[in-house]
């Protein structure tokens, strides 16, 4: 049931006008963009906390199921149109600020992104909190306040540099609420010893343990037009009063600070290791704990907590929860071994994000072990018990073996999530394939009904109504406004796909979006590119098997072809890059070196011109996704078969009407099942192809560059000095396709690629064809709504029911 605020414009006017006169001292034509915004955002908390106390009542009122989603990112981006969205005054308060002369557009922009996240796990987290509060399941976050996003990215002649992103600021989280009476103790470090606690039983003796305060912050998560309201979580970390004179210096205070300072501190030190450690169990301990005692209030039994609790461990980060929740379970509450791990497997499910096993966490033992000796004891018992366990049903040996979780001197997480808990699910059909066959083949052979599917999803309403207003303007014109509630009506647009009046409207929307893009590079990085051409994109963090380097190496071709030939025909292409590379990814930084300046040679080259651009867009957020990804023609989905998990960035560009050129990887596969072969482009090897290569070790990099000589041009040119001031950059590329045999095979899938772009020239051309393809992604891409992958995950991993919201019920 769609539930809209009854809010007029008169009144929206009179209540901002009220909250401004409050906090500043100033004529609303004076203030700056920032002083709107906190007026604003504060005038929008009034509006929602209403529902929010509401939600909070009947959840508890009627002993309402709850899952709780544990991710060390959420990346929601800006909150303020979202929320006026949601609450239905999206248009209403636009209006508003333009009988008052305000610029809601500087205002919006006054809104640093919430840098809680990374790319694509932080974003999927973010997604399901705006859907489950949209399809009114009880689900709430858990996670951490940084202070600082990963990092602001700047480049500087060429080079990554890395700054701290201060998305905090002076203005703080203006959506957030800090709840003291929910505030509690995490434990490090120290010595722990089981004495006798009497009838029988031990309790666990701490001394010179480090104990410090978790306080969390609650940020409202609401539902599109439902009156629902959820919660994220997020854990600051202080120093308990009792503990204060145990931190006599700054630098002591620092270092507890640190362990919500920033995301993903660099490990390549122990230290560096130590803190990340330090920041997952901080987080799920705190989590727990108050989960523990929000259900006990209740009064239900411990032992049934699973009935009304859920605990989702999404990726490996939170992964100790298993363990914590047990060591919760026997030392805080007492309860028996068994009857605790019964309770704990019911309530753990954990998602696997990848097949790479180097990124399925691990940590030593001996590091393990001194920063959480107790939680260490307890993952011994469990590792011991479960191999007596497999013992006792006579499995294989080896198998067992394999899947221990204490193995050859470290803690394996991913181990831990899945012999703790009830299902494991992988994020696209092929990878949950990938994970049975693969990575977790010997789990799967030992607990098969463990193992399911839940392809990825994204919020359509922040990708459509919010990033492209005026491609939802044309939607609506063309097959009406219900699918603004209902992401499947967007199927209609399926009967005027040839209707050369809607391919025109549509193709205008896109041509809008592309100067409003075009205008950004050019304010932003003096380029000046025109919308005539394709614009082609690869947006998404820089890796190696995500083969930025293999557009590149196309990129390269392309050049060489127009300087052979400079009068040819030649579809114009502006290619377009955004990337952050991990800090200590020293690969991934050479490849923003050789774009960057490829970028400088190209795009300075008048014998080029228009024909030939390439841009790379600093600082990579959601803010700026949401200016991109409107205005592209092209998605480039390219990492080699088998490796990419998921995606959602190519769920995104497909909603936007953006032709997907894509290996047969990740959710690229059931696009291509959506929208059918001939309006996808396809290209490469299959993973099937890959692991051939993988089984016999026949693939011969040197060989491929030896005998087609477009390619060994092309990689030459990373060496030869056509490329300026990147010498070292270029031999490390040069090496990692060559000398050291090319790792994700960009050399086999070259010439298919290269085909598979010339083809989109040639589609490109005709606009009709061009505007079919088009057209029929934006009218197939409701399966990829995060509101039906959340459904599932409640459905079928939670057990979870619609709660007795009242007149908030979700449609």
């Amino acid at each position: 049931m769609e539930q809209t605020m009854e809010l007029t414009t008169d009144q929206f006017i009179r209540d901002f006008e009220q909250t401004f006169n409050e906090q500043q001292q100033t004529l609303l034509q004076n203030a700056t963009p920032t002083e709107l915004f906190l007026a604003l955002a504060h005038t929008i908390r009034q509006y929602y906390t209403p529902m929010w106390l509401e939600r909070n009542e009947s959840l508890s009122a009627h002993q309402e199921k709850i899952a709780y989603y544990f991710s060390i990112e959420f990346l929601p981006g800006r909150m303020l149109e979202t929320n006026l969205l949601n609450l239905g005054i999206l248009d209403v308060v636009k209006e508003g600020f333009q009988q008052l002369g305000l610029d809601f557009t500087e205002v919006k922009r006054a809104e640093h992104d919430m840098a809680l996240g990374n790319g694509g796990l932080g974003r999927l987290a973010a997604a399901f909190m705006d859907s489950l509060a949209t399809t009114g399941y009880a689900g709430f976050g858990n996670g951490l306040r940084y202070k600082y996003g990963l990092f602001k990215q700047r480049i500087v002649d060429g080079y990554q540099v890395e700054l701290p992103d201060a998305w905090f600021g002076s203005l703080g989280n203006v959506w957030e609420t800090r709840k003291d009476h929910d505030a509690v103790n995490v434990r490090f470090f120290g010595n722990v010893y089981m004495a006798d606690a009497g009838e029988g039983k031990l309790k666990p003796v701490y001394s010179n343990a480090q104990v410090l305060r978790a306080v969390p912050y609650d940020v409202p998560q609401l539902g599109y037009k439902n009156g629902v309201v959820n919660n994220l979580r997020l854990w600051d970390v202080e120093i308990p009063e009792e503990y204060e004179l145990n931190y006599p210096t700054i630098a002591d205070r620092r270092r507890v600070e640190d362990i919500t300072a920033v995301l993903y501190p660099d490990d390549s030190t122990e230290e560096g290791k130590k803190l990340r450690l330090m920041q997952e169990y901080f987080m799920t301990s705190a989590g727990l704990q108050t989960i523990v005692k929000s259900y006990l209030k209740m009064g239900l039994p411990l032992e049934k907590i699973y009935e009304k609790v859920s605990v989702h461990i999404n990726d490996t980060h939170p992964a100790v929860a298993p363990a914590e929740f047990m060591r919760i379970l026997i030392d805080d509450y007492g309860m028996e071994w068994d009857a605790a791990w019964n309770a704990t497997t019911k309530v753990m499910s954990y998602t696997n994000h990848t097949i790479l096993s180097e990124a399925l966490e691990k940590w030593s033992t001996g590091l393990f072990s001194y920063v959480l000796p107790r939680v260490f004891q307890i993952i011994v018992e469990i590792d011991n018990r479960y191999m007596a366990q497999m013992g006792a049903q006579g499995a294989d040996y080896a198998r067992v073996e394999n899947t221990r979780i204490v193995r050859n001197g470290q803690v394996h997480m991913a181990h831990l999530a899945i012999i703790g808990g009830h299902s494991v699910n992988g994020v696209a059909q092929i990878h949950t394939e990938l994970l049975k066959e693969d990575t977790l083949r010997d789990f799967y052979a030992l607990t098969p009904e463990k193992f399911n599917n839940k392809t990825n999803g994204i919020v359509q309403r922040r990708w459509t109504q919010i990033a492209a207003p005026v491609l939802s303007q044309t939607i609506d014109k063309w097959i009406g406004f219900e699918w603004r509630n209902d992401i499947h009506a967007l199927r209609a647009l399926n009967d005027v796909v040839d209707n050369p009046r809607a391919q025109n409207d549509f193709w205008e929307v896109k041509q809008l979006a592309k100067k409003r893009l075009a205008d950004y590079i050019e304010e932003t990085t003096g380029v000046h590119v025109s919308t005539d051409a394709i614009f082609d994109v690869q947006v998404k963090r820089l890796h190696a098997y995500k083969r930025q380097l293999l557009n590149v190496m196309h990129i390269i071709k392309l050049y060489w072809d127009i300087k052979d030939n400079p009068e040819g025909d030649f579809t114009p292409r502006v290619f377009i890059f955004g990337a952050k590379a991990a800090p200590g990814y020293h690969f991934a930084k050479s490849i923003i070196k050789v774009i960057n300046e490829l970028a400088n040679l190209i795009n300075n080259d008048p014998e080029i011109g228009d024909k030939l651009k390439v841009v790379f867009l600093e600082n990579y957020r959601v803010s700026l996704a949401e200016l991109i990804i409107p205005a592209a023609n092209v998605s480039e989905q390219i990492s080699l078969a088998s490796k990419e998990a998921s995606g959602t960035s190519n769920m995104k560009f497909m909603m936007t009407g953006a032709v997907t050129m894509a290996t047969l990887d990740g959710a690229n596969i059931e696009i291509r099942d959506e929208v059918g072969e001939e309006n996808i482009v396809i290209f490469g090897m299959t993973k099937d192809e890959v692991y051939h290569h993988y089984e016999t070790h026949d693939y011969n990099a040197r060989y491929l560059y030896d005998t087609d000589p477009v390619l060994h041009r092309v990689i030459n040119t990373f060496v030869d000095g056509t490329i300026p001031r990147c010498q070292s950059e270029g031999s490390e590329i040069f090496d990692a396709l060559v000398t050291y045999n090319d790792e994700y095979f960009l050399l086999e899938d070259f010439q298919s690629y290269v085909a598979a772009q010339a083809r989109v020239s040639a589609l490109y051309r005709d606009r009709e064809r061009w505007m079919h393809m088009s057209m029929m992604n934006i009218a197939n891409s409701d399966k990829f709504t995060s509101d039906d992958t959340i459904r599932q995950y409640a459905e079928e991993i939670w057990h979870l029911s619609l709660p007795h919201v009242g007149r908030h019920r979700a449609a």
